[in-house]
């Protein structure tokens, strides 16, 4: 009677090699594309805060023709923005120039 030792079949260090490979080619490919998304929905973000901004500056000017010059503070204790939009209007560099929002 013969007694035949089976061999483990496993991954050679060439096979696990090219994996790596594959997998190191695919990040380089898919990183720089997601750093890119994340600035475009940056600059996405800022653009439409820095339409609500002006929205909310109409609608002040609207309800108070009197004040010829609208702050960030203005808005906020109008009721037109909360304290986090003004925060984020804050990070974000967004200025009201003669009641015209801008980045």
């Amino acid at each position: 009677m013969k007694f035949f030792k089976k061999t483990k079949k496993a991954f050679t260090l060439i096979e696990a090699a090219i994996v790596l490979f594959i997998i190191s080619l695919l990040m380089l490919l898919i990183l720089p594309n997601l750093n890119m998304q994340r600035q475009k929905a940056v600059e996405t973000h800022t653009t439409a805060m820095v339409s609500t901004v002006q929205t909310q500056i109409d609608l002040y000017a609207n309800e108070h023709p009197e004040n010829q010059s609208i702050t960030i503070n203005d808005l906020v204790s109008g009721g037109y923005l909360t304290t986090k939009q003004s925060q984020k209007v804050k990070d974000l560099n967004i200025t009201i120039t003669h009641n015209e929002a801008h980045k």
